[in-house]
């Protein structure tokens, strides 16, 4: 097997704010693995919270070449993917793109799509949130004509102008709304007195209201909330899931956090168990990495896959969106055909 990787920057339509601060741009970097003339896309996106960046991501790569290229064959993913994950700690994003060209290489050895090798159903993919950042009412009011198409919102808040954002958006439309605080609510009692306010504004969900290391207050808030709570920043991995169950609802799975498809699906499988609802996100990335996450789908309750919606240089074809809904095809493996790259 043969092991190659390109480093790439991804510009948004609109500058994009959080919580956490505006961007313009997200480092990403795409794999390409090779075996017996077939290729399997990967992906990682660093979005500044996974605090990897290309240099770092080029130079895990780099160690990760010596076990890809010894392999004779992709197909035991345990064991290999446990082998690259011992290679150093965090690296999610990096873990994550060797992942992603794994699954793809699998899927087109056996010429299945890979939603079909993880048991889904393609009829059963949820509809995408369309997501909107942190602006004044007027973009507001332009993202919601861009985005009419897409029958569920999801609402970046901050804890400053909320109110202002959810009102401009009530105004115009009464779409249902998933709430996204990237922890930016900085009490217990001005996340509930918010979430009292947004309980009959349609709201779907609220996704992590609190600093995430702040179990004590999210217990007491998922105790008095009425409206589900869906940790994210909380939860990363696989290992993280049994610390969550008593503070939320529901869980935020996205590949770049948990290191790629093999290990989301272990975790949507544990989720399960412990009654947890899913959603099935994603950072700034291409149709590479969303298409990827798309496969996972139909296993979720929810999905915020608009990725490559908010950018304008997507290098690759994958999913649909057809009203909004994720239309997976028949392609093997995540179905993606990648373009020629232009910054």
């Amino acid at each position: 097997m043969k092991l190659s990787y390109t480093p790439y920057t991804l510009y948004f339509n609109r500058p994009f704010k959080i919580a956490h601060g505006t961007r313009t741009t997200t480092p990403i970097v795409i794999v390409q693995l090779e075996y017996e003339g077939l290729t399997g896309y990967g992906e990682a996106s660093m979005p500044p919270y996974l605090g990897e960046s290309h240099e770092t991501v080029l130079a895990f790569l780099k160690k990760a070449t010596g076990i890809i290229e010894n392999l004779k064959a992709p197909f035991d993913l345990e064991r290999i993917l446990k082998e690259i994950d011992l290679l150093a700690p965090n690296n999610t994003a990096a873990k994550a793109s060797i992942d992603i060209a794994l699954n793809d290489l699998l899927g087109k050895i056996e010429n299945k799509p890979c939603w079909q090798l993880f048991g889904g159903n393609k009829s059963d993919t949820p509809y995408t949130t369309y997501t909107l950042g942190i602006d004044e009412p007027e973009i507001v009011k332009q993202k919601l004509e861009e985005g009419k198409v897409y029958r569920i919102l999801k609402v970046k808040l901050n804890g400053e102008n909320d109110k202002d954002i959810i009102n401009t958006i009530r105004s115009i439309t009464d779409k249902p709304i998933a709430i996204d605080v990237n922890q930016g609510w900085k009490s217990k009692e001005e996340a509930l007195e918010m979430i009292n306010w947004l309980s009959d504004k349609n709201v779907l969900l609220v996704e992590q209201p609190l600093p995430k290391n702040n179990w004590d207050d999210a217990h007491w808030l998922f105790e008095r909330s009425p409206l589900p709570l869906y940790a994210d920043e909380s939860i990363q991995r696989f290992s993280d899931i049994d610390k969550v169950k008593n503070c939320f609802h529901g869980i935020n799975i996205k590949l770049m956090k948990c290191t790629g498809m093999h290990e989301a699906y272990k975790m949507i499988q544990r989720a399960r168990e412990l009654k947890l609802k899913l959603l099935m996100g994603c950072m700034s990335e291409t149709s590479c990495a969303i298409s990827a996450a798309a496969q996972l789908s139909p296993l979720t309750d929810y999905a915020d896959l608009d990725g490559p919606l908010l950018i304008k240089n997507d290098p690759f074809d994958g999913i649909q969106f057809i009203n909004g809904k994720i239309t997976l095809n028949d392609k093997p493996g995540i179905g993606v055909f990648q373009r020629e790259l232009k910054e």
